[in-house]
């Protein structure tokens, strides 16, 4: 967020004198942007230290009379630290910028707190003089090369209509190697039992599994699913004390004269309270109407936008691959957002924060414009 001076003649008179002298300082830094998807290279890209950029701007700003100021402070509502940058001038014009910079939590790990105090430190200041200290990122895919002459026009003859692919997506083995290959993540997965040896093998196969047909990962994933209800001891809990209470209700001799006289109402129960352990879950929903009218609202942080939408996840089961539901969704800002990655605890981050975002994500899927879209589409359907 910038900010100024009632009157900023002056100084953008000098400013202006300044920028005609920057130089944007020499890029002698490497960085290393890791990627969280197996199949997607890490990308690098070129900086300019901290140090080097303030060299230039102060030798080249003092010449106009331009002070550089840059100072932090602690926000009373989120604890967050800020960063603001102050050009002052000799006539007591000023103008400034405010940029978050960390929680204030981060002032226990002091290294971490400076790494990104630095970081804001350079692109703050190098935005609000107008330098460039770091290579282009809009495309770092593509390499300067000459422009390719064009191709010779011919007469168009229809095509039919390219296959669609998936991005980064295995192309999918064939019914014998797949058959093989279920049979292994299924004997790798018979064994496991605890809740985060599933979660570790599912990311770890996860790559595996896109590349069986259909039929044999819908039973991996079946598989996967049913080891995972089995781990979740505390949601099967009161099936069984319900079940245990039942029993108790009946007296011994009762209990063995059922069994005895009537074995397959004793199994038609046994297979009733295997389907009360594992319920079938319910459909994921998927609307993205819904989640663009999440990302216009403002964030439940900072209140403010853009946002993004952001999925709860512990509204839901895990499940192998899926994310939770559309409707469990609330508008983060992108700092807020990445924050939350970071802390890695949903749960702790939603509780040191003092926000509920369950009760908010029902609030905005009820309100939501794609039940006003639906109820129009049923009220034509019956005229």
């Amino acid at each position: 967020m910038a900010c100024a001076s009632s009157v900023t003649g002056a100084i953008a008179a000098a400013l202006a004198k300044a920028q005609a002298d920057l130089t944007n300082p020499e890029k002698t830094l490497i960085a290393t942007i890791r990627s969280p998807f197996p199949r997607e290279r890490d990308r690098t890209f070129r900086y300019a230290s901290l140090a080097s950029g303030l060299d230039i701007v102060r030798k080249t700003l003092s010449q106009q009379e331009i002070a550089t100021i840059q100072t932090t402070r602690t926000e009373q509502g989120t604890g967050q630290i800020h960063l603001t940058t102050l050009l002052a001038h000799s006539s007591g014009e000023w103008i400034s910028s405010d940029l978050p910079v960390c929680a204030g939590k981060d002032v226990e790990a002091p290294h971490r707190m400076g790494a990104a105090l630095t970081y804001a430190r350079r692109y703050a200041l190098f935005a609000l003089v107008g330098i460039a200290g770091e290579d282009d990122l809009d495309a770092p895919d593509k390499i300067a090369a000459p422009p390719s002459p064009p191709e010779p026009r011919t007469t168009p003859t229809p095509k039919a209509p390219p296959a669609r692919s998936i991005p980064n997506r295995s192309p999918l083995l064939n019914q014998e190697r797949s058959g093989e290959l279920r049979t292994q993540l299924l004997d790798q997965l018979a064994p496991l039992d605890a809740e985060d040896d599933l979660l570790s093998w599912a990311k770890a196969c996860l790559p595996l599994k896109s590349t069986l047909i259909e039929a044999d990962a819908r039973l991996v994933e079946v598989a996967y699913q049913e080891k995972l209800a089995k781990s979740a001891t505390i949601e099967i809990a009161p099936v069984e004390i319900q079940l245990r209470t039942s029993r108790q209700d009946k007296s011994k001799e009762g209990l063995l004269s059922a069994k005895t006289d009537n074995p397959s109402e004793d199994h038609r129960s046994s297979e009733a309270q295997g389907h009360l352990a594992f319920p079938k879950e319910p459909p994921r929903k998927r609307s993205k109407a819904h989640l663009l009218f999440v990302s216009a609202q403002p964030c439940l942080i900072c209140k403010q936008t853009p946002s993004d939408p952001h999925h709860v996840k512990f509204a839901q089961p895990r499940a192998l691959g899926r994310k939770v539901s559309d409707e469990f969704t609330v508008p983060l800002c992108r700092a807020h957002h990445q924050q939350l990655h970071r802390k890695g605890n949903e749960k702790a981050w939603w509780s040191d924060m003092q926000v509920a975002p369950l009760p908010i994500a029902k609030k905005l899927w009820a309100s939501s414009p794609i039940h006003a879209v639906s109820e129009r589409c049923a009220s034509v359907q019956n005229i």
